[in-house]
């Protein structure tokens, strides 16, 4: 089975906490705050691996969790930092975000992205001592790690794509040249999936060949096999228009090549704009000669080879002619008008104070991350919590909004008693 798109969720680890702790040593009198801090959490990397073929791995696991950094000790210790995930995904793969938005284009071996980051460790009390506070009970939680929901789409990389109507002989033009066994039978859409060959010329040069589903009319909306199979065209740097030139099923040659261009040209102008050669196949059948005619005069401005893939007739003269088109090419065009994207830094959001039942709601990226930072389990983290938030202007924001003396205030997870001031417990 080849699966192409596959939809996860990746979670990077979270920052270890710091600590709180102090020196007791002997003869050592106020030894001083130790706490060590936490380590940081680890990245989710998607990696690009040239030993895979497909998605398929995808269908079973969706979920991956990177390892979380550890917690910082006395003796101002620091705790080690998680383990970095590694996803490994074929060359050619695409990552968008949940918006649609193109984050990385994988096409080399081993190249890679970090889709999350983890998050950094909290800082222990030593990193808190000051002279008016030399022995601070003041700790951090860690940061949490990034979280994303993400869409891969695999994109085949072959230096030629074989397209053309269903049952025109693509696949038994791929077997003929390569080592590759695609399915071959006397019907329509035999190819559900794109096979890969390499073509060896002989003379030292070889390029990757690859069979794509066939197209009918209808293709750039998905009709057939549409998107299935033009999704992997994008990534070819020419080319091979085969058409049955006997017309065993009916259809007109020259009609063909123009409805598969024009299909082309309404899924992407940049892949209709890629160099085509035409591989007129079946001459060995009644008729084709006579429509090769046709063809050649109807459609000046192409190359046209005559081919039997069932005999061999002409195909070596058709990998060479290929071949020489490729070393004139340069690399392909983009296959996504959007650029790559990673972590660009976003605006940072102002909190919002809202009334929902009676109970005073603060959002915002910064505020609900200092409360999932803070330890509330000691005094000093509070006060400091609470001039963080005063700084910030929250309080004169809820008291604008009408709060009094002991309404509820809700940051996050979390629900807090204001009291003037803001010593909220």
């Amino acid at each position: 089975m080849f699966v192409d798109t596959a939809r996860i969720y990746v979670k990077a680890g979270d920052g270890g906490n710091g600590a709180i702790a102090f020196r007791r040593e002997k003869h050592v009198p106020r030894g001083g705050p130790a706490g060590g801090d936490g380590g940081r959490g680890g990245d989710v990397v998607v990696v690009a691996d040239e030993g895979l073929r497909t998605l398929m791995d995808f269908r079973y696991q969706r979920h991956f969790k990177a390892e979380r950094g550890e917690n910082g000790r006395g003796k101002n210790q620091n705790g080690a930092d998680g383990e970095d995930l590694i996803i490994r995904v074929p060359v050619g793969t695409l990552i968008y975000d949940e918006d649609g938005r193109l984050l990385a284009d994988l096409t080399t071996h081993q190249q890679r992205v970090v889709v999350a980051k983890g998050g950094r460790g909290g800082r222990g009390n030593t990193r808190f001592a000051s002279a008016k506070n030399p022995a601070p009970y003041i700790s951090e939680n860690g940061e949490p790690g990034e979280e994303r929901w993400l869409q891969l789409e695999l994109k085949l990389l072959a230096d030629v794509g074989l397209i053309g109507f269903p049952s025109v002989g693509k696949s038994t033009l791929l077997a003929s040249v390569s080592a590759a066994r695609p399915k071959i039978a006397d019907y329509h859409f035999t190819t559900l999936s794109p096979n890969l060959g390499v073509v060896d010329v002989g003379d030292g040069r070889s390029f990757v060949l690859a069979d794509l589903p066939g197209l009918i009319e209808g293709a750039h909306q998905g009709v057939g096999l549409g998107h299935e199979f033009l999704r992997h065209a994008e990534r070819t740097r020419c080319l091979i228009h085969v058409i049955d030139m006997a017309a065993i099923e009916g259809r007109d040659p020259v009609n063909d090549y123009h409805l598969i261009n024009r299909e082309l040209a309404l899924y992407s102008p940049a892949l209709a704009r890629r160099p085509q050669v035409v591989a007129a196949n079946k001459m060995d059948l009644p008729d084709a000669a006579r429509n090769l005619e046709r063809f050649r005069r109807e459609v000046p401005d192409v190359p046209v080879f005559p081919i039997s893939a069932a005999t061999g007739e002409g195909v070596r003269a058709l990998m060479l002619a290929v071949a020489e088109m490729l070393e004139r090419l340069p690399e392909p065009e983009p296959v996504s008008d959007q650029e790559p994207v990673l972590f660009a830094p976003e605006e940072e959001e102002p909190f919002v104070v809202r009334k929902e039942n009676g109970v005073f709601v603060v959002s915002g990226k910064r505020v609900e991350k200092l409360v999932k930072m803070t330890n509330f389990q000691h005094h000093d983290s509070i006060l400091r919590f609470a001039r963080i938030i005063r700084k910030m202007g929250i309080e004169d924001a809820l008291l604008q909004a009408g709060i009094e003396e002991g309404d509820t205030v809700q940051i996050g997870d979390r629900q807090f008693e204001y009291t003037r001031g803001l010593d909220m417990g």
